[in-house]
């Protein structure tokens, strides 16, 4: 391996993040070098969530419809289950249709997707193998990096050959898991709950358990025992693949757990009438872990590797496609020049405090399933087992519910205290897990409004955003705006001035004049034009510290 010419940015792990990551700097014109230590194929798939914010980012990278296209069968119904086990007593049921029969949401154009890793790296793998921008090295082991005044330079292995060799960039970004070792050699420390518990992944085979047995469909199998909950099934294609999840308390729990993972799937099912093939059993440590910064001045972390996060509520990967989100454009927009030093490093200060908020979500939301434990009896065929199983039952079903209404975590973040953003003064509605107020405050992620047509091929105002800053002129007579465009136009600021007069939108948007960011946040807003509109634009493209 041969030192190869510089390159735009680096980034190391070619997982959801790093892949969305490339393809995100693709789309603004920046070149990237994705180094992978492996082959690129999943073992055992652990995500299988796509949010409703991550399929608005995909839908503007125009993947969205990749992603629908992924395999999982659109008439299986993805209700939440609780029961002893699949061939055992039923306790409870969280309905929830099928990906054919799943609602449209009126704050969104787009939906939640079910979507297994196993099929959305493979999606994002062929998009990038076919973007000329990005660059894929796989089996390329990262070992170093040094960062220097403008630029860092990458020593890696290829792992066929053992040769060594490096490569430049203007800068690197870990993308490489919980375990990153670009975090490690920042010599940035991670805080929070390193521990909540040793869980096993088992990836298994079986098409009867889509059909053979009473439970009906359900995207989870919780099940329990005397002492609670001990582990999840959970459907990957709804034909045939499946991840059992069980949790235990130590690293030896675990590994004994592994060693004899075809008996804890029997005990799952319940059943040796449902035959079962093992693919894979992953052992892995569930904790609550944020990474105490993000960033040096030319090396920065997304997605695991600066933050993790129990799966319970699925946010660890849509935390980190929100990473993506806020940090594609920050790099371009200081590659390409039209940016100061401030807007990237204000990168940790927005991604942070959602990190925080997600990743303790998660362990609110696994705690819940952790309530419920005294089950005494709860498999015995008596009266007083079927007492205890409508008890049991009443008492998950319920302290789980937050679990699967999150539409505030997902749409609802912002960032406040943003050194790039200019606030107004007003108030910030409540940052609620389930409940989403649609608002255009600066910070917040701005609001939804079909502009034309609908679900599924309609025009949205999120349709507007994405490639440089937009100005919205909002109501039936546009106010001027002449001195933010012209400030714009002389600091080769990218901006698109929209006037749109439906009242909807401008009751909405509670302005007239909203600057919106290219990740769709809001970046500053007014009736009138500000009398220095070259602060405003110094303070959003990190310029300035003040407006």
């Amino acid at each position: 391996m041969t030192t190869a010419p510089m390159t735009d940015v680096i980034i190391v792990g070619a997982g959801p993040i790093g892949m969305t990551l490339a393809l995100d700097l693709a789309s603004r014109g920046v070149r990237s070098t994705i180094i992978e230590k492996t082959d690129g194929g999943i073992e055992t798939p652990k995500l299988g969530l796509v949010s409703i914010r991550s399929m608005e980012v995909l839908r503007r990278l125009g993947l969205s419809d990749y992603v629908r296209k992924t395999v999982f069968k659109r008439d299986y119904g993805l209700s939440m289950v609780y029961c002893t086990s699949i061939a055992g007593y039923f306790l409870g049921r969280i309905p929830y249709p099928s990906l054919n029969d799943q609602p449209t949401v009126e704050e969104s154009p787009e939906t939640k997707w079910r979507c297994s890793q196993i099929f959305l790296n493979p999606m994002l793998h062929e998009r990038v193998r076919a973007n000329r921008l990005i660059t894929l090295r796989k089996l390329t082991r990262f070992d170093r990096f040094e960062e220097k005044e403008d630029h860092v330079v990458v020593h890696m292995t290829d792992e066929a050959s053992g040769e060594a060799g490096s490569l430049s960039a203007a800068y690197l970004i870990g993308c490489d898991g919980a375990g990153s070792n670009v975090r490690r050699q920042l010599g940035i420390e991670m805080s929070g709950r390193k521990k909540l518990d040793y869980s096993v992944a088992m990836f298994f085979r079986s098409a009867a358990l889509s059909s053979s047995h009473g439970m009906g469909d359900a995207e989870r199998y919780f099940v329990m025992d005397d002492k609670g909950w001990w582990g999840n099934i959970s459907a990957m294609d709804g034909l045939e693949l499946w991840r059992l999840t069980v949790v235990t308390n130590s690293e030896s729990e675990v590994q004994a757990v592994v060693a004899d993972a075809d008996n804890w799937i029997r005990r799952a099912l319940g059943t040796d009438a449902i035959a079962f093939e093992l693919i894979s059993a992953l052992p892995w440590r569930r904790s609550e872990l944020i990474a105490d910064n993000f960033q040096s001045a030319r090396v920065l972390l997304a997605g695991d590797s600066a933050h993790t996060m129990s799966p319970t509520g699925g946010f660890g990967m849509n935390t980190g496609i929100g990473d993506v989100d806020n940090l594609g454009w920050k790099l371009a927009a200081v590659l390409q020049g039209w940016a100061g030093p401030a807007l990237l490093g204000s990168y940790t200060a927005e991604r942070h405090p959602i990190a925080v908020r997600n990743s303790a979500a998660s362990t609110h939301n696994y705690l819940q399933l952790k309530s419920v434990s005294q089950c005494e009896g709860i498999a015995e065929d008596t009266l007083e087992g079927e007492a205890t199983r409508e008890r049991v039952g009443a008492m998950i079903t319920a302290a789980t519910e937050t679990e699967w209404e999150t539409l505030g975590i997902h749409l609802g973040y912002r960032y406040e205290d943003s050194p790039v953003i200019v606030a107004d003064g007003s108030g910030a509605p409540e940052d609620h897990s389930r409940w989403y107020t649609p608002t255009a405050r600066p910070g917040h992620r701005a609001p939804h409004r079909w502009i034309s047509g609908g679900q599924p091929n309609g025009l949205s105002i999120l349709d507007l955003f994405g490639r440089g800053f937009v100005l919205l002129r909002l109501g039936k007579e546009p106010v001027a705006c002449e001195r933010l465009a012209d400030v714009a136009l002389k600091r080769e600021i990218p901006l698109r001035v929209i006037d749109l007069d439906d009242a909807e939108t401008a009751a909405l948007y509670e302005r007239r004049l909203v600057l919106v960011r290219p990740d769709g946040h809001v970046a500053w807003r007014g009736d009138v034009q500000p009398a220095d509109p070259e602060a405003i634009w110094a303070v959003v493209t990190g310029r300035s510290g003040t407006a």
